[in-house]
């Protein structure tokens, strides 16, 4: 049995833009967000921001922001960890 299958883009463009996606996103983003924060020393150095933003999606940054924070990662891996903590797969280039 075939299928004709018609790909609504503008459909898609805006799912991915308004409603639960982005709202997924950004749930997901917060909840890496506080493993960094329990993972970062407790130096009073660092924070940890979310910022939202959109593209042709809904989208969501986790900036590292202390002085070791490169450091931490290529040690302890605490981004890469925090990442796969809440179901992301990570992988290398």
């Amino acid at each position: 049995m075939a299928w004709n299958v018609t790909l609504d883009r503008a459909g898609i463009g805006r799912i991915l833009m308004t409603g639960e996606i982005p709202e997924a996103v950004s749930a997901r983003a917060e909840a890496i967000a506080t493993n960094i924060r329990s993972r970062l020393p407790d130096d009073g150095l660092g924070e940890v921001v979310v910022e939202r933003y959109t593209t042709d999606r809904g989208a969501a940054a986790v900036i590292v922001k202390h002085p070791r924070a490169v450091g931490l990662q290529a040690k302890y891996g605490i981004i890469t960890t925090a990442a796969s903590a809440a179901g992301l797969s990570v992988r290398g280039r």
